[in-house]
Order: structure tokens, then sequence, then C-alpha cells
């Protein structure tokens, strides 16, 4: 015959009453009531049909059966508490599997990540580059980086990169000699569009530019594209001010104008809400905060 099992809860208040012998130390310990311990105690011994504590004298004590019966479960405790302090050390190391944008994977991580795995040889990032989320993480991803709003449910978010867009193109292609002083100048250009033309439109709209139709030139399905096509002279770019840095850096961008506007979008850094205090991915979300933060960001004008 099948002996039905005590609950969890009960069995963990008298664990820990027992080795204080005392419900307000163990209250405290487990950051509840000493009514709440007295409570799972009490369900305890009627799960049990037996007597395990008794009070003499204003102090607790066990009773033989008690004092027996703590023994036996101490060591099962003792040995949960070791088997999940054995899973934690080996949540620090292993294969770390991040999913993100492709332009944000080139332009952003992959030249960086080297630095990741100088801190953290035991960690093996494994780069899985995807064109959109879908608002949750699949059983083959640890942690991922979204570009949207920041509200995704069930999941721990935390903000990266903020952006901001402005015009910019390669330097060989002002030798045109076609001005490009001022954001009127635009109409002498071929637009690059990311997505769909709708970026372009409304960052013309805010800047009250209305001689400039963003109604024509080529859409590319990713950022990094419209970067490429726009360092070669094709036209000029939209640019998410993150992705385009080291191109900026390198000489192949150049942003003519001073006019920035800030995306209601950004970059998040997500993980479920169960592994987020995982020591390898701790250890990935401290060293890209770090990262962020030694890099400059625009604060313009929302768009």
């Amino acid at each position: 015959m099948s002996v039905r099992l005590p609950p969890l809860n009960s069995l963990r208040a008298f664990e820990v009453a027992a080795r204080h012998l005392s419900f307000t130390r163990a209250a405290e310990e487990l950051f509840v009531t000493q009514a709440a311990v007295s409570h799972q105690v009490k369900a305890l011994e009627d799960h049990l049909g037996i007597k395990l504590f008794v009070r003499k004298n204003r102090s607790l004590f066990l009773t033989e059966q008690g004092q027996d019966y703590y023994l036996d479960i101490r060591e099962l405790f003792n040995n949960l508490r070791d088997a999940t302090q054995r899973l934690h050390a080996r949540g620090d190391k292993g294969t770390l599997t991040v999913s993100l944008p492709p332009s944000f994977a080139t332009q952003w991580l992959v030249p960086r990540i080297h630095d990741f795995s100088s801190k953290h040889p035991d960690i093996d990032v494994r780069i899985k580059a995807v064109d959109f989320d879908e608002g949750f993480l699949s059983d083959d991803v640890d942690v991922a980086i979204y570009y949207g709003r920041g509200k995704w449910k069930g999941l721990y978010v935390e903000k990266l990169h903020t952006e901001f867009l402005t015009p910019m193109c390669s330097p060989l292609l002002l030798k045109s000699g076609k001005p490009l002083k001022k954001l009127e100048d635009l109409e002498h250009y071929t637009l690059l569009h990311d997505f769909s033309r709708q970026g372009w439109k409304d960052w013309l709209r805010i800047f009250n530019v209305t001689n400039v139709h963003a109604s024509h030139g080529p859409i590319f399905s990713h950022s990094m594209l419209v970067l490429q096509a726009a360092s070669i002279g094709q036209g000029v770019a939209l640019g998410l001010s993150v992705l385009a840095r080291p191109d900026i850096e390198a000489g192949r961008l150049i942003c003519p104008f001073t006019e920035k506007a800030l995306s209601r979008q950004a970059y998040y850094f997500v993980c479920p809400q169960s592994q987020a205090e995982q020591g390898k991915i701790v250890a990935f979300r401290d060293w890209l905060l770090e990262q962020v933060a030694s890099a400059p960001q625009g604060d313009d004008i929302v768009y």
C-alpha cells in the first residue's frame, strides 16, 4: 500500500522549526509569520497522526517521534539544498544561446563577443539570428535581444539601447555635385528604405520637409542591407544610430545633418522570468549592460 506523502510546505516548516527549536526563528528564516509556521506544523501532525513538538516552561522541544522524524528528513533537505547548489553551479557555465535580429548581431554583438568570451571562458555563446520575435522564447533559446517597446508578457525585460534615426550616406555620394546641406536637398537623392517607406515618411513629417517624397526608392528586408547600400553610394539611408556606428567610425558613412529623432522603440534584453538569476544569464546580461554604458546614445526628438 502506498503512503500519501505530507505537503512539502509543512515538511519544510517542521524541518526549520526543529532545527531552531523555535517557531519564531523558523518564521524569520522562511519569511512568514509565526502563526503560519504553527499552522503548517499542526497540519503535518494531523497528517501523520503524531505529536511532533511539546512545550515545557515556555520552551519548544521535539517529542521522541519528532526527533526521529527530524533526523530522517534533515538529510533529505540537506541533499535537496546540495542538489540545488550544484544545479546553480552548472548554470554558471556551458552553452548560452542568444536569439537576436541579424542586423544587431552583425553590427553590434559579433564585433564585441570576443570580449565576453575572454572574460567568461566557461560559457560558449551560440548566436541565433532571427528576423522577427514572436514575444516568446523557444526551448532552445536562453536569452534574446528584442527591438520593440518593451512589453512582452511572461519575460524578464531590461532595456539596453535606445535608437535615434538620422539620414546618413557615403562621403562618395557627396562628390556627385548635388548639394546636401539642408533637409530639402534630399529631393536630389535616392532614399533607401528599411522594411517599408513609412520610416522616411514619418521622419520627414516630423521636420516639416514637404518637398521630398518618400514614395520611391528600394526597400531592404534588413537594416544592415540598407546601411551597406548607403555605404557604397547607392543613396541616403535613414540610419539607426547603434547599428550604423561601426560604419560611421570607419568613415564609410557620414551624417550630413544634425537633425535626429529618438525612436519609441528600443533594444531590450529578455529571458524567461524563471531563469533571470541563472549564473550564465546574469553574466551575459551584466556584460551587455557594461557594453551599452560605454557607448554614447542620442536623446533628441521623440519619434
